[in-house]
């Protein structure tokens, strides 16, 4: 590894964290005092920078805003039982944002830059890690295009970013969801499985639609028949049908969700069968009906474990059966939970300390 060390450091003058109630945080409105900022140019990064978290100023004619050259990922650093803090798979968020820039025609970040860069940022701002038992700090890297020319091509210059915030709990109760047959989140083919901007602003208006209708999430389908679950609102879905776990497998259409793979591998832990294929609507349905679908459950970085309690279809609301301690989704999300913040082993060497 490449050292990169030491990141010049511009430390603020007055941190903000004495006025900031840790134990009751809105998810993703707080920030830390500091973000790292780095710019590539001229063919390669530049020198990396740790500064007070602030506004920036870009052109008018900035390629991101008019093109959607614009990545980003999320992860989280945990407090641990012996009072340090550790980082949940940061590697895994690192190739999956060079996955997202490779397909959005950017430049890929190198380890070195994002794993000291983001090192040193939690270091200097480890006051901001909350302790509160469902609490963490959500870590935003992301990237975006800086030229200022209106012209429809690869940028020639961007900015890498990380900046990082205090969160609690995304979801406080079980989710209402409905199946959309209308519209779609991806297609096969397209961007789906890169975590660019465009993915999310397109998917503003049908989730609105569903709010209002007193949804929380949609249930996408994919794109040429409306048949098969894509994913649940921002997360991958998990279905537990007459004992197995059962999810959509991947593809261009789908995110490589971390928690997705986290899940799964757990449940073969506990020597559950696991099923990555096809799911069908009518097959949940189906399921549902005949008393065989014991579980549904949004998997996610923000939300880690998010349960659904009813799922619309075809204009008609069905609830699913309730859930007790023994339930899979209880199990994993306390084993995920022991595991992140050291209170239990971790197996799989998925903690990285900072």
């Amino acid at each position: 590894m490449i050292d990169i060390l030491p990141i010049r450091t511009q430390t603020t003058t007055a941190s903000r964290l004495a006025s900031v109630n840790l134990s009751q945080l809105e998810f993703g409105k707080v920030f830390s005092d500091h973000m790292l900022v780095v710019d590539y140019r001229d063919g390669e990064w530049q020198e990396p920078e740790i500064v007070p978290y602030g506004d920036m100023a870009v052109s008018p004619a900035n390629s991101a805003l008019h093109y959607g050259q614009a990545i980003f990922e999320g992860m989280k650093a945990y407090h641990q039982h012996d009072g340090g803090v550790a980082l949940f798979r940061p590697l895994d968020n690192w190739a999956r944002l060079n996955a997202s820039a490779e397909r959005m025609c950017m430049p890929t970040v190198p380890e070195e830059l994002f794993m000291q860069g983001l090192r040193e940022l939690l270091k200097l701002d480890a006051a901001w890690v909350p302790s509160d038992e469902g609490s963490s700090l959500y870590i935003r890297p992301f990237m975006f295009g800086t030229d200022g020319l209106l012209g429809v091509r690869p940028s020639d210059t961007y900015r890498f970013m990380i900046i990082t915030c205090p969160v609690g709990l995304y979801f406080s109760k079980p989710l209402r969801v409905r199946f959309e047959q209308k519209y779609v989140r991806s297609a096969e083919g397209g961007a789906g499985y890169a975590k660019n901007a465009g993915n999310y602003g397109a998917a503003m208006y049908p989730t609105k639609v569903a709010q209002n209708e007193g949804y929380n999430q949609l249930i996408w389908t994919d794109a040429s028949q409306h048949q098969y679950v894509e994913e649940s609102g921002t997360m991958n879905a998990i279905f537990v049908i007459d004992g197995k776990v059962v999810t959509p497998a991947l593809s261009t259409s789908i995110l490589d969700g971390i928690t997705r793979r986290s899940v799964l591998a757990l449940a073969r832990d506990m020597g559950l069968p696991v099923e990555e294929r096809k799911v069908g609507s009518r097959e949940v349905m189906d399921a549902l009906a005949a008393g065989k679908l014991q579980e549904a459950f949004g998997v996610g970085t923000a939300a880690t474990i998010a349960p659904i309690a009813t799922i619309g279809y075809e204009g008609h609301d069905y609830d699913l059966p309730a859930t007790d301690a023994k339930a899979f989704s209880k199990r994993v999300s306390a084993a995920l939970d022991a595991i992140r913040t050291g209170a239990g082993a971790d197996p799989h060497n998925w903690m990285v300390r900072v």
